[in-house]
C-alpha cells in the first residue's frame, strides 16, 4: 500500500473516547457543566476572564464582532492572505472589509501600512495570527488607542502562541479559535471567544443563543451557536495536551529548518517577539517550480499543499470591490510562492526523515 504522510491528522487516545462516553451516558447533551468548564479553562489558559464556546471559529468571528458593535457603515482593516472567513465576518455583520497588505517574512499584516488605511468609518482591526505565528501586536495597539478602534484576533491556527510572553488570543479586545479537525487542538468542530470585557462576554452569550437571557426570555435578536457537550468534553482533554501538541511540533519544525538550511527554499521565520506554535510549516519557492514540487511530493505521498492560493479580495465571491492585480503587491507574490509540508504531532520520526527525504530529491532533480 502507498505510504502517505497527511498535511494535518487530530491526535486522540483512550480519555477522549472515554470522556465522549461520559457524556453520552449522562444524557446531557447541550447547554451544560462541560461547556463552562471548558469556556473557564480555555479562558484561563489564555489569560483572559472569560470564554464564550460556539459551533466553529467562523461564528466566534461573527459574534465578537456583532459584541463590539460593528456593522452597517464600518470599516475594518484586516489581512488580504487568509482563509476568507477572517474577512467574510466583517462583511456578515454589514461592515466593510479593508485590505491592508502583508510583511513578507512573516505573511501577517504589515503593521506599517495599517494606519494608512484608517479612516473616519474604521472601528477596528482584524488581525490573523497566521499559519501559528503572532502579529507584531505593539504597533496595532497603539494605532487602536490613538484612534478608538476595537482589535479582534483571529487566532484560529495559534492556539498557545505567544507574544511577548503573553498568549495570543488576550492580547487585543477579543480573541477567536477555532477547533475544526485540522487544528492544534480539536473538539470535532467548534469554536471559542475569548476576553477580558464583561459586556462584550455577556451579549457574546446571549447572541450565541437566541438572545435568551433566562428560559424563554429573549432580549435581543440571536443566533443558535452553541458548542455541544460532547464537544467541550473533547476540548478539555486536548488542552491539556496542547503545550505537547506545540513542543512537538516545534521540535519538527526546527529538524526541518536544520535539514532544508541549504536548500533553494525560504523558511518560516520566527520573529524575537513571538512562540511560533507551527500550525503549519509554510515554505517560499520559486512560482515556476511550486506546483511542480507539489505534484512531486504528492505522488511521494507527502500531502503538501497550498495555503492560501487566492488572495481573499481576488476570490469570485469579492468581486464587487473591484479590486485589480497588483492592489496587493507582496500577498499576491507570496501566494504564488508558498506550500506547507505535514508538521502535526501524529508524525514519528520515521515520517519527518521521510519528508525531509522527498524535499532534498526532488529539488536537488529542479
Amino acid at each position: 500500500m502507498k505510504r502517505v504522510i497527511p498535511i494535518a491528522k487530530p491526535v486522540f487516545d483512550r480519555e477522549e473516547f472515554k470522556t465522549v462516553r461520559e457524556v453520552l451516558e449522562s444524557g446531557w447533551l447541550m447547554n451544560g457543566p462541560k461547556v463552562r468548564e471548558f469556556e473557564e479553562k480555555f479562558a484561563s489558559y489564555c489569560g483572559a476572564k472569560f470564554g464564550v464556546a460556539v459551533n466553529s471559529g467562523t461564528s466566534a468571528l461573527h459574534i465578537a464582532l456583532l459584541a463590539l458593535g460593528i456593522g452597517p457603515g464600518d470599516e475594518v482593516i484586516t489581512t488580504p492572505f487568509s482563509f476568507i472567513a477572517s474577512a467574510d465576518c466583517i462583511r456578515l455583520v454589514g461592515a466593510k472589509p479593508v485590505f491592508v497588505d502583508i510583511d513578507s517574512s512573516t505573511y501577517n499584516l504589515d503593521v506599517e501600512k495599517i494606519e494608512d488605511a484608517v479612516s473616519d468609518r474604521t472601528k477596528g482591526i482584524v488581525v490573523v495570527h497566521l499559519y501559528g505565528l503572532s502579529v507584531d501586536m505593539d504597533p496595532v495597539l497603539e494605532i487602536a488607542e490613538k484612534y478608538g478602534l476595537f482589535v479582534v484576533e483571529d487566532a484560529a491556527q495559534a492556539h498557545g502562541g505567544e507574544y511577548k510572553g503573553r498568549k495570543v488570543g488576550s492580547i487585543g479586545h477579543v480573541g477567536c479559535f477555532s477547533f475544526w479537525p485540522t487544528k492544534n487542538i480539536t473538539t470535532g468542530g467548534g469554536g471559542i471567544i475569548v476576553t477580558s470585557d464583561d459586556e462584550v462576554a455577556e451579549r457574546a452569550r446571549l447572541l450565541r443563543f437566541n438572545g435568551e437571557v433566562r428560559d424563554y426570555r429573549h432580549v435581543l435578536l440571536g443566533y443558535n451557536l452553541l458548542m455541544p457537550e460532547i464537544q467541550a468534553a473533547i476540548g478539555l482533554v486536548q488542552l491539556k495536551k496542547l503545550d505537547g501538541f506545540v513542543e512537538k511540533r516545534r521540535k519538527i519544525a526546527k529538524f526541518y529548518n536544520e535539514e532544508f538550511a541549504d536548500l533553494d527554499l525560504v523558511l518560516p521565520f520566527e520573529p524575537e517577539y513571538a512562540k511560533h506554535v507551527y500550525h503549519l510549516y509554510t515554505v517560499r519557492v520559486d512560482a515556476k517550480k511550486r506546483n511542480y514540487i507539489l505534484e512531486d511530493l504528492n505522488k511521494e505521498g507527502v500531502q503538501a499543499k497550498v495555503y492560501y492560493p487566492i488572495p481573499i479580495p481576488f476570490q469570485p465571491s469579492y468581486r464587487e470591490f473591484g479590486f485589480v492585480e497588483g492592489s496587493f503587491p507582496v500577498a499576491e507574490k507570496v501566494a504564488k510562492e508558498v506550500f506547507s509540508l505535514p508538521v502535526h504531532p501524529a508524525l514519528s520520526e520515521e515520517d519527518v526523515n521521510y519528508v525531509v527525504e522527498k524535499v532534498k530529491d526532488i529539488l536537488k532533480q529542479l
